[in-house]
């Protein structure tokens, strides 16, 4: 494993995504590399077509969502 050098103005907008994504720093970063990645190797499908392309590779089966009655 190796240190990556990035900018205050990067990381802090991490830090931010993570609090909002439940992920740690690294796994935030970890996780916009490989969409990065995947984007860049994929530059026809959209986010949410790459998305749920890994997601049913994982073997996440979709679910109904249940809406609470008010």
């Amino acid at each position: 494993m190796g240190i990556v050098n990035i900018d205050d103005e990067l990381h802090d907008q991490i830090r931010k995504a993570s609090t909002v994504s439940c992920r740690s720093i690294n796994s935030q970063t970890a996780f916009w590399i490989k969409v990065g990645m995947l984007c860049e190797m994929n530059p026809t499908l959209s986010f949410n077509e790459i998305a749920t392309r890994e997601l049913k590779g994982a073997g996440v089966a979709p679910q109904a969502v249940k809406v609470a009655s008010t």
